[in-house]
């Protein structure tokens, strides 16, 4: 690979990078072809681009992205490393974990690090707290879920309570007729 090449390889990490909002960086090297290709086809179902690339190029394409330090990251950074791109936060920490249970006999895939919406974490066993991150539109719908409630028992305990003012008030009108 030329140097041409190289700054163009750098410049393409740096814009899948810049343009997900969650990536992991994973340890694949013990997999085999087969066991490889069921990762790469359990990413695929999931939504989640899988892509292996050299730790060097990674790291230059992490130094040229502005406003983001991810230094914290360059530890991870040795050996293969194949990067999961997604929309969700947990959503590869969640296959990850499943694909190891499915295939119990594996050390790998493991986790070396990930960015999630401006949080990095290092090691593998950050995994278990990536995976229970929730996502945005899980947030939001228990926020929602939060504030309907007291809504729904006002308003029932009106409707409830209203059958039983009518029933007074008929029995009133009619004592005083």
């Amino acid at each position: 690979m030329n140097r041409d090449q190289k700054n163009a390889e750098i410049a393409r990490i740096a814009s899948e990078l810049k343009g997900s909002p969650v990536f992991y960086l994973a340890d694949t090297s013990t997999l085999t072809v087969e066991n490889t290709n069921a990762l790469r086809k359990e990413c695929f179902n999931g939504k989640i681009k899988m892509q292996v690339v050299k730790n060097t190029l990674l790291k230059k394409a992490l130094d040229s992205i502005d406003g983001i330090d991810y230094s914290e990251m360059y530890s991870a950074l040795h050996g293969p490393t194949a990067i999961l791109f997604a929309e969700t936060g947990n959503g590869p920490a969640k296959l990850l974990k499943e694909f190891r249970k499915k295939n119990p006999k594996l050390e790998k895939p493991s986790l070396k690090a990930a960015y999630v919406e401006e949080s990095i974490y290092v090691g593998a066993n950050q995994l278990d707290v990536l995976a229970s991150i929730k996502s945005k539109n899980e947030l939001i719908g228990d926020v929602i879920a939060l504030l309907q409630s007291p809504a729904k028992n006002v308003v029932s305990a009106l409707k409830s309570s209203g059958g039983k003012i009518a029933g007074i008030v008929k029995t009133l009108e009619s004592r005083n007729a």
